[in-house]
Order: structure tokens, then sequence, then C-alpha cells
């Protein structure tokens, strides 16, 4: 992709991630002109998008209808609501992007997307399935669809869209360019400064140096701010961690997004009148292992995991319902923390990490981000006894992972890896009391109730949950235990916006010129999930807040 010499443009847009890739997409349809600016280099175009499963919350779809799922737009809307509890004053421009949010995942957006080839695995999952009541949190029928080719194959239509702009000179790219300072004079937006930063030929994803080589200034009556939230930085998520809700942050956690996931422009926004809401709502995982393969630094990956695993506390503790594997998120997480410490335990057998152990990101999953039947064949129904390739490398080689033949071996293996010691015999009663559970399609144990529901789901039963079996039965083994990090993934507030994505500032009005998408700016408005997300929501709001933006007839 070009750079040029031009400097003037209608829109700048801060951060080549998809959001603002979206962006450009639409305006460049319009025939407006675009500065692209990202402080990364060429090769990190699309951002986290890049790295993720690929999933879309979308809603009453062919792929749902297929699989015997019955959806509907309000059954979606009590699910959001009552997941995402919205309470406070400020909350109002987040209500009404969920509701937007909700009408275009209900209607324009599987078409829209289809258009432009992308097309979704047939298995939809069932993602944080909540379990404390029908008012509350989670998703009441699995809506998680993964986009065939993860997330490159989510990125690559719109990339493709934003090179023939590019070939028609609509759109300019400027990459290692970082902007520093939002230029306003007499309450109008002009443009953009910040420092050109040296060539770096860094792998998509790793840390790339600092060093200034320049400074550049551009000029548009509009800027769209598309450059991410902060889970990138620990400082900041220690800053913004919401103590009266979840007590003190986490000494150790590990990043789920690149270095680059900064925070750098939310302050640079603010300062020429954005405004940021709830900052102390985040959306981080429990799940979270040390790649022992990493890309950036800290580098942390997130086990996607079925309901059968048995989680435990740092104490050796079994959490109760409705802190299960894969059902929310947020209640597990204040529930970990409780305990004093910053990690927890999955126990297992292996026929559950055969059936039940996906990882995070389109890296970890090449069978589906090859986007070939054949290859997710042999990954998933032809691994022979064994779990799918990455999984198997992370049980091998992960420093987070034990296996053993006996529950003592396990403990002690345990012990070797954990901060408090934990004892057999307190393990051995819980595990025994959940094993004789599992005889009849019937129980009194919240999980295994959980487990044989979701065997009833066809998606489920094929390929997502194991056949309930007693775990410390020898011929299920060998045993498995997966000491869980906390990981950072989401801010789920950010700069306020209203339907166009224009920013409102903190006296409620809207800022002239200023715009902002994705999870700079909560996804929508400052945060349309409220506390909780149903998940395929991070990409998909990134998708429709970009092209509001794109769309708005505010954009001079």
């Amino acid at each position: 992709m070009s750079d040029s010499i031009d400097t003037h443009a209608d829109v700048i847009i801060v951060g080549a991630g998809i959001a603002g890739i979206v962006a450009a997409c639409e305006l460049g349809d319009r025939g407006k002109r675009v500065i692209l600016l990202d402080q990364e280099p060429a090769q990190f175009l699309g951002g986290q998008a890049h790295w993720s499963l690929g999933g879309l919350f979308m809603i009453d779809t062919p792929e749902q209808r297929r699989m015997g799922i019955t959806d509907s737009h309000d059954l979606a809307r009590r699910d959001w609501m009552g997941s995402a509890q919205f309470d406070r004053a400020e909350d109002d421009w987040p209500k009404q992007w969920a509701r937007a949010y909700l009408d275009f995942a209900a209607s324009e957006m599987r078409p829209w997307l289809h258009e432009m080839g992308m097309r979704w695995f047939p298995i939809v999952g069932w993602a944080e399935r909540g379990g404390s009541g029908a008012e509350g949190h989670g998703n009441s029928v699995p809506r998680f669809h993964v986009t065939w080719g993860t997330g490159p194959g989510v990125v690559a239509p719109f990339a493709t869209r934003l090179q023939a702009h590019v070939a028609a000179g609509r759109v300019i790219c400027r990459f290692r360019h970082q902007v520093s300072h939002i230029i306003v004079q007499a309450g109008e937006v002009k443009g953009v400064s910040g420092e050109v930063l040296a060539a770096d030929s860094a792998p998509q994803g790793a840390k790339t140096n600092r060093q200034e080589i320049g400074e550049f200034e551009v000029y548009a009556p509009s800027v769209i701010v598309a450059s991410g939230g902060i889970g990138g930085n620990l400082d900041l998520v220690r800053k913004n961690w919401p103590r009266d809700r979840l007590g003190a942050p986490p000494e150790n956690m590990v990043a789920g997004v690149p270095f680059h996931v900064d925070g750098r422009m939310i302050p640079i926004a603010e300062a020429a009148g954005g405004h940021v809401i709830n900052g102390d709502r985040m959306w981080h995982y429990t799940e979270g292992l040390r790649n022992w393969d990493p890309i950036w630094p800290n580098h942390g990956i997130r086990i996607l995991p079925g309901p059968s695993s048995m989680w435990f506390d740092a104490l050796g503790n079994r959490l109760q319902a409705p802190c299960l594997p894969g059902f929310d998120t947020l209640a597990t997480l204040k529930e970990i923390l409780k305990t004093g410490y910053d990690y927890s335990w999955f126990v297992l057998s292996q026929k559950i990490i055969e059936k039940e152990f996906a990882l995070s990101g389109s890296e970890q999953n090449p069978d589906l981000t090859s986007g070939k039947w054949l290859e997710v064949i042999r990954a998933r129904l032809m691994s022979r006894g064994g779990a799918p390739a990455p999984v198997e490398a992370f049980k091998k080689h992960g420093q987070d992972f034990v296996v053993a033949d006996t529950l003592a071996e396990l403990v002690e293996g345990m012990n070797r890896i954990a901060e408090v010691p934990l004892e057999e015999t307190h393990l051995r009663r819980q595990i025994e009391a959940r094993d004789a559970q599992v005889d009849n399609p019937f129980a009194k144990d919240a999980q295994v109730i959980a487990i044989n529901a979701a065997r009833n789901y066809r998606g489920d039963r094929l390929i997502r949950t194991a056949k309930p079996h007693r775990i410390l039965e020898r011929k299920n083994g060998p045993l498995i235990a997966v000491r869980l990090n906390i990981l950072t993934r989401k801010t789920l507030g950010g700069l306020q916006t209203n339907l166009d994505s224009q920013m409102v500032g903190a006296d409620g009005a809207a800022v002239p010129g200023l715009f902002a998408v994705g999870e700079a700016a909560g996804f929508g408005g400052g945060g349309y999930h409220g506390y909780n997300a149903l998940e395929g929501t991070f990409l998909g709001g990134c998708l429709f807040s970009g092209r509001q933006a794109g769309r708005s007839d505010l954009i001079a």
C-alpha cells in the first residue's frame, strides 16, 4: 500500500485495525478521501482481529436453524440486557448502541458480510452460557458464529476493498505514523500530528520499536479514533481495575493482546474534547495459559473450554455454579480473586481434553484458519486418540500443564507449580463425589446437569462436550491439571459516542469532527456491553461501529 506526500483529506482515521479498515472502506465507497494512520508496520493490518477466532454474534441465522436452534431478536435482547445490567446515568448511549447492534445482528449483518464472501463454520458455538437465571447473564442459545478462515478470514474482504480504494487514490495508508495530538482550532478539528517511527520488519503481533525519525502533520475536518483498548498495557489495566467490585487487581496476569494495544490514543482524544465513560468495565478471562511459543511480550492464550473440566480455586475448593467452564466469566473472575490468589485449576481426563479443549486465536486453529473442510476433519475427527495438535503441543510444552496416571502423582505435579500446596485427600473427595453423579442421565450436581443439558444440543454432542464419565477411572486417563492465569483482553468502556460514532463530550454535547469506533469507543457508545459480554460482540461491535462511522452523514 502506497504512501503519499499529500497531507489533506476529508477524513483521518487513526488505527488500521478492523474497525478503522471498515470505516475507511465505507468512506471510500462514498468517494471520500481518507488518510489511514497506524503506528505499526503494514504487516499488522487488521490489528487484533487478525488474531481472533473470527467469532460473530448473530441472531436467527441459517446456521442456527440448521442446527435446530430457535433464536429471535426478542430472546437476544433479553439475554443482552440481562447481561449488560445497565445501571448508570451515562449508560444512555451504550443502551442505544446495544439496541442498534441487536437490530443489525438480526437483519443486515449476515447478508452484508455474506455478499463480501464471508462464510461460517456450520456448528454454532455456545459461549457464555450464564447459569444464574433466565433474567441474568448469558446466552440462552448458541450464537457464536466462527468465520471460515477465522480472524484473517474476517479481515481479508475488507483488506481487498481497502486495497482497491488505495489503488484508486481515495485512501492513503501511512504506517509507522504515531499520533500524539489532535489539532483543534477555535473549537474545530483540523487534523492530527505526531511522530514518524523507524521501519520495523517484526512479524505481525510482535513488539516493534518506538524510535522516532521525524514528525508529521495531516489535515482533515473529521478524525476517527480507531486505536483499540488497553489490554496490552497491564499498568493501565490495573489503574482502571474495578476494586469496588472485584477487589485488588491481580499481581500476575498474561497479555491476551499484543503490546501495541496500549491505550495511548484515549487521553489524546480526551484532550481534544472526547469523554471516557465506564472505564472500570473490562473483560478479562480466567482460563489463560502462558504461551510456550510467544509472539508478543507476556503472551497469553485462552482455553475455550467445554463444560466438563472440574474447576478448583488456588486452595483446592471446587467452584460452584455459575462458575463453570464457559458459563460466566465475570462471576468466575470475582470468585477466583476472593481467595487472595490470582490463579485457579482445571482437573480433567484425556477424554475431556480431546473433545472439549480449544484455544483462542487464529494461529491456534490452523484447520479453521485454512477454511478447508479436509483440514478440519483431519484435526478434529482423525486425531487418533489425541486433542487437536495445538492443544497437544501445549499439553507437552506448556508450563501450566501437569499430566499423570494417578491423582497422587497429579497433585505432586500441581504442587510443583502452585503457590499454595494442595491436599490429595481434599481433591479426591470432591472428584469422587462428582464421579458418582455420572452413571445416570440425571443428577443433583449442577455441573453434571449442565453437561447433560449441553449434550442435548447437536453441536455440543458432536464436537464440544464429552460423554459423561468418571474422571478418576484409569481407562479415561491420563489425568490432566492446568494452572489457569488471568488473561487480559477487552476494554468494555470507552469514548462516549452517539449512533453516528461521533464523540460526545462530558457536557453531553456532540464534539464536531471527532469520532471513535471499535474498542476505543467501548465497541459503541462508550460501552454497549454494560458489565458483561456475550462473545462474538467484540468483533461484531468493531464491524458495526466502523460501518456506522463510514456511513455517517456527519462526516464532512
